[in-house]
């Protein structure tokens, strides 16, 4: 399969994705759930492991397969599981998907990373990939903070001979970072905004 035909695939899968999303935003909205945290938190079940399983698994399939903005996920984790719980769940999902995408970028190289990324990522982050030293700090630097693409680089970074313990390693200390300051933006942000609607 071409890399555009690849890219037009996983563009449709993300459409689709963005697209259930905010219908489930929707019915969520006249249900009322986000109003009462119980029934938001209803949402996954009362069970205990079965809800947390499924949450995580989420969280790695959208790291792997953009289908759900990965800002939304990680605000429902700590809206339904509560801060600390929500949390746990973001981080061993997120860091999760983040081993694999690398191991596959690593698997698969150029034409797979193409088919996940726009071509203005690829050359906009390709020029780190030069200095392999140099490639490890930014992408430290850049998964600590929440401002660059997490999951191309990831990609990317599977180009490199960075080995994946050295990745992992990399990710489990500079991701909580970025997803606690994430969900805390996403979520009084929200608080804030529907106060202002309200």
């Amino acid at each position: 399969m071409s890399v555009a035909a690849s890219r037009r695939i996983i563009n449709i899968i993300s459409i689709i994705g963005i697209g259930i999303s905010i219908a489930l935003t929707i019915y969520f909205i006249n249900l009322g759930v986000f109003k009462d945290i119980n029934a938001l938190r209803g949402l996954v079940g009362d069970s205990v492991i079965l809800g947390p399983v499924i949450f995580m698994l989420i969280q790695v399939l959208q790291v792997v397969i953009p289908i759900i903005p990965g800002g939304i996920s990680s605000a429902a984790g700590v809206l339904i599981f509560g801060p600390t719980a929500g949390f746990i769940y973001n981080y061993v999902g997120i860091c999760l998907g983040s081993v694999i995408i690398f191991l596959l970028g690593r698997r698969y190289g150029k034409p797979f990373i193409l088919s996940m990324i726009s071509d203005k990522t690829y050359n906009k982050y390709i020029g780190w990939l030069d200095n392999q030293s140099r490639f490890e700090k930014l992408f430290a630097l850049a998964i600590f903070l929440p401002v660059a693409p997490d999951d191309a680089l990831c990609l990317m970074a599977g180009l490199t001979n960075m080995s994946t313990k050295r990745f992992t390693l990399i990710i489990l200390l500079a991701k909580p970072a970025s997803i606690f300051l994430y969900s805390l933006a996403l979520i009084y942000g929200g608080t804030f905004l529907s106060g202002l609607l309200g």
